[in-house]
């Protein structure tokens, strides 16, 4: 009979210390149910055909083997491996034909020198052009971008731009994709699709419908939704032969796949749970089938997803741009379709019970098995980096402790019935910086809330910066880190406006305007804003963010988190067009407070020591770069 599973061996925490500092056990009865769910039969995992390596480090070998690297090239060993470039390797042994993934990293995050800029944050579907079809699109980022860039600011912080399901109704959180690899196509601005100009008067009709839509602030996406879909389907009905096309399907990771996920779809609708039994694994040979019969329909979602990334392009190259990535997918979406094995079906993550929500959060989202996803190489998660990172010169981690650790929740049960689990954060640090490397993108990772000490000392050590706000900061903006982005809020947090003028927020949060910005009573909400800006610009914090509805005093926030019917979450559109925006006196007088303090250096170029460990992180990763295999 084989031994009983080790929680702790399977990453299972015994408890943990909630925001009070109280020690909470882990529920047994939870703890085996999460058990269960990992498919824990073994006392602990299996060893998985990975290893994540410091680069530039010799790796010793108990027995003969050779190492074919990324580029194609064999290296010979006998028993050591000579050190190796940052990238995807294959160790292969010599006496049986097995094989390991050698993941070789830098071990930090590139971080430009003098990198010190401020910049927007940005809801863009909130942000509407006269132009626009009923929300912000991709053009209306282009335009954003290079009027920014001449105000001087040094970059944008978008939501995210990930791809909902492509039904009716349209999932209107950015937080909830059915993809965080794949974009959204209400995004696309239609007009400036490859020849749209043969559709004549018929776009002319869709556009005069679209640009109606502005007229109420409350965004309609379903119409959206419909109105594009309408235009794209017949302009992709003319589509000829496109070399740049023919690449992008080509050399996309997961594109045909999620584009045969789009059509199934349509056909028979969400959860993919539900689908006919055959059609509901990727690899099968029936959605092989579908795929051929409906190739049409396959190439028409891949081709929406070549638009997405052509007019993303366009504005990236206006401003430096910081992309977010969601900390996790829908059920009943394309990355859980396809990365089933990985995902941990009948559990969610969320957060147990604390004072911002004492009934704790349920986010609805599958996690991925720490043990499993370590088995395919990680595979889904360098994907989902590289495809974030696209067109980014910057990567804001919603929930950067989800690489430590997620707190389960056996679907169906109470927040507070939870656990947490342990992710092999190390390595998973490792890949994010060497995609960071690649890309020469550096990291945020949004570490507000309860957070391990663990986290803050590891993103440090990795040249990844942290977030610090004025709503939680009781030190002044002058003391903030230099390793961080300081803002007032987030998209989940009242806005200026909402606690200066009393309908939202903490007292304690107007006591810290006072106190380090200097707002005064009888001020308006625009002026206390320009002073905590001001603040925030001299503090040494490398970036700063500032938020459009603070700069109009918008008093309603993007998202209140927890409600549903009570508030358009992620439906409110600023009060002012694109164009209005561009002449509020009050953007000027932003731009100044903000300027002066700020470098605007947002790209820059790497270090000497860019892609190499310090001294500390060389430490850090030597045990794992001299392993013995």
């Amino acid at each position: 009979m084989s031994p009983a599973p080790d929680p702790a061996a399977w990453g299972i925490a015994p408890g943990y210390h909630d925001v009070h500092g109280r020690w909470r056990e882990a529920d047994v009865e939870v703890v085996e149910q999460v058990l269960e769910a990992m498919g824990a039969g073994d006392a602990s995992p299996s060893p998985a055909p990975v290893r994540v390596i410091a680069s530039e480090r010799p790796l010793r070998l108990e027995r003969p083997a050779e190492v074919v690297t990324e580029d194609g090239a064999t290296l010979p060993a006998s028993d050591t491996i000579p050190p190796l470039p940052p990238g995807y390797h294959r160790l292969r042994w010599l006496d049986d034909g097995g094989e390991l993934r050698l993941i070789a990293s830098p071990g930090r995050c590139h971080l430009p020198p003098g990198l010190r800029a401020w910049g927007w944050s940005v809801q863009l579907y909130a942000l509407r052009s006269q132009a626009s079809w009923g929300m912000g699109d991709l053009v209306d980022l282009r335009h954003l971008a290079g009027w920014s860039a001449r105000l001087g600011a040094g970059f944008l912080l978008l939501n995210p731009l990930v791809a909902p399901l492509p039904l009716a109704p349209q999932e209107p959180s950015p937080y909830y994709p059915s993809s965080r690899r794949f974009r959204n196509p209400l995004y696309l601005r239609v007009e400036e699709v490859p020849n749209a100009w043969r559709l004549g008067d018929r776009l002319t009709t869709l556009a005069r419908a679209g640009t109606e839509l502005n007229r109420q602030r409350r965004i309609e996406r379903d119409r959206v939704f419909g109105l594009k879909m309408q235009a794209l389907e017949e302009l992709f009905a003319g589509l000829e032969e496109d070399e740049e096309l023919e690449r992008y399907l080509t050399h996309t990771p997961g594109l045909e796949e999620y584009a045969t996920f789009c059509a199934l779809s349509e056909v028979y609708g969400a959860p993919w749970q539900r689908w006919p039994e055959p059609l509901r694994r990727p690899d099968s040979a029936a959605v092989g089938r579908f795929r051929d019969e409906r190739a049409r329909r396959v190439r028409f979602h891949a081709w929406l997803q070549w638009l997405l990334d052509r007019q993303l392009a366009a504005a990236a190259r206006e401003i430096p741009l910081i992309h977010d990535l969601p900390v996790g997918v829908q059920p009943a979406g394309a990355d859980a379709w396809a990365w089933q094995d990985t995902l941990v079906q009948g559990m969610s993550i969320g957060a147990p019970p604390d004072p911002f929500s004492p009934r704790g959060q349920d986010w609805s989202v599958p996690p991925f098995d720490p043990w499993r996803l370590r088995a395919s190489g990680y595979e889904p998660f360098i994907q989902t980096l590289q495809a974030t990172l696209r067109h980014g010169t910057g990567l804001r981690l919603d929930h950067v402790m989800g690489l430590f650790r997620l707190y389960w929740i056996p679907c169906g049960a109470e927040p507070d019935h939870g656990v947490y689990v342990r992710y092999p954060h190390g390595e998973l640090l490792d890949i994010l910086a060497l995609e960071s490397h690649r890309h020469r993108a550096y990291v945020i990772g949004e570490d507000l809330g309860t957070v391990e000490d663990l986290v803050r000392e590891e993103m440090a050590a990795r040249d990844m910066l942290s977030y610090r706000l004025l709503w939680f900061e009781d030190q002044p903006p002058d003391r903030y880190p230099p390793g961080s982005m300081a803002a007032l809020t987030t998209h989940d947090l009242p806005t200026l406006a909402g606690v200066w003028e009393g309908t939202d927020g903490d007292p304690a949060i107007r006591d810290r305007l006072r106190r380090h910005a200097g707002a005064q009573e009888g001020q308006s909400a625009k002026e206390v804003a320009i002073a905590a800006y001001r603040a925030l610009a001299s503090s040494p914090a490398r970036l700063v963010t500032a938020t459009f509805e603070d700069l109009l005093g918008v008093s309603e926030r993007p998202n209140y988190p927890g409600t549903t019917e009570e508030h358009p979450n992620w439906s409110l559109a600023l009060p002012l067009t694109l164009e209005e925006l561009q002449r509020e006196p009050t953007v000027r007088e932003l731009t100044a407070a903000l300027g002066p303090a700020r470098r605007t250096n947002a790209g820059g170029t790497s270090s000497s020591r860019a892609g190499r460990p310090s001294a500390d992180m060389s430490s850090r990763l030597s045990s794992r770069s001299t392993f013995t295999v």
